[in-house]
């Protein structure tokens, strides 16, 4: 399947924080950020391909700031890490479930997306890890990174920048796209929404999807509760997770982009709704079978 999507862009929210926004936010179109001052840099992410990550590389000269010194992910996922290799020069940050996972996951996505041109990617983990919180000072900006507890993945960083009123939340926010949460917990994703309420934010930058305010906290917390109840009245009727997607009328939420994921967010509330912990692992085969079946047949499309 041939996408077309629209060029990455970049939007300057405070004098020297960027973020780097690649339309349409669909899969493997991740945003990134860009902190810069007092001759350093740091990014927030990196990008799903060899490609996208040169592109994001030639925005950092662009805006003047120097190569990255650090690079923050906010969690493993590939579309979030495999441009860690493009920057050679950096220090990567994260969550110590973050390392640990994206050294298990490899080249996932190569597996999930075989026809993708993902270019010449090698594994970069981070190097520099933390289990609750750290602060990065790049110049006059501080910037707080802290794990909101296990919500869209096990590893998950919020990048935090309290003086500009800016966070960077990484997949626990989606902009107008589906949330995902299979690798994560339904219940704990809500957690994390109440933790970013609290820092009082007035420009949110999701993982995905248009640069939006704490608004969308809202429009997660409405999908994750609705997915919740989807999944107490499946199991309750005895219904597989796939069988109560299919029943399911998404309302409001069916115009958000890859509503197929419906099916594997609910594999993951009924492993809540079973006592498994969060971040437990599911059979990637399964959610990946039954969102292409909730797909009309046709596999899931990486738009990197």
């Amino acid at each position: 399947m041939s996408v077309s999507v629209d060029e990455p862009y970049t939007v300057e929210l405070r004098p020297g924080v960027y973020a780097y926004v690649q339309p349409d936010g669909g899969w493997c179109l991740s945003n990134a950020g860009i902190v810069t001052g007092g001759g350093r840099t740091l990014l927030v992410d990196t990008a799903a391909t060899e490609r996208r990550a040169r592109w994001l590389r030639e925005t950092v000269a662009a805006v003047g700031a120097p190569a990255p010194a650090t690079i923050v992910n906010t969690h493993h996922h590939g579309d979030h890490t495999y441009g860690n290799c493009l920057f050679p020069e950096a220090t990567v940050v994260a969550h110590d479930n973050s390392r640990a996972e994206q050294l298990d996951a490899g080249h996932q996505l190569h597996l999930i997306w075989p026809q993708t041109d993902f270019g010449d990617i090698r594994i970069t983990a981070p190097t520099l890890t933390y289990s609750d919180s750290l602060t990065v000072h790049v110049g006059d900006t501080e910037v707080k990174v802290f794990h909101p507890g296990v919500a869209h993945t096990t590893g998950d960083s919020v990048v935090w920048l309290p003086r500009e009123r800016v966070v960077f939340t990484g997949d626990l926010v989606f902009s107008g796209g589906t949330p995902f949460v299979p690798f994560g917990s339904v219940s704990g994703s809500l957690r994390a929404l109440e933790l970013l309420r609290e820092l009082g934010a007035e420009t949110v930058v999701p993982g995905h999807g248009p640069i939006t305010d704490a608004s969308a906290y809202d429009d997660m917390e409405r999908y994750l509760r609705y997915v919740g109840r989807l999944a107490e009245d499946g199991r309750a009727k005895g219904l597989t997770p796939l069988e109560a997607a299919r029943q399911a009328d998404l309302g409001e939420f069916a115009q958000w982009r890859e509503s197929e994921r419906l099916v594997a967010n609910l594999h993951r509330a009924y492993a809540d709704l079973e006592g498994l912990p969060g971040g437990s692992p599911l059979n990637l085969l399964t959610l990946v079978g039954d969102m292409t079946a909730m797909n009309g047949g046709v596999m899931v499309a990486c738009h990197a």
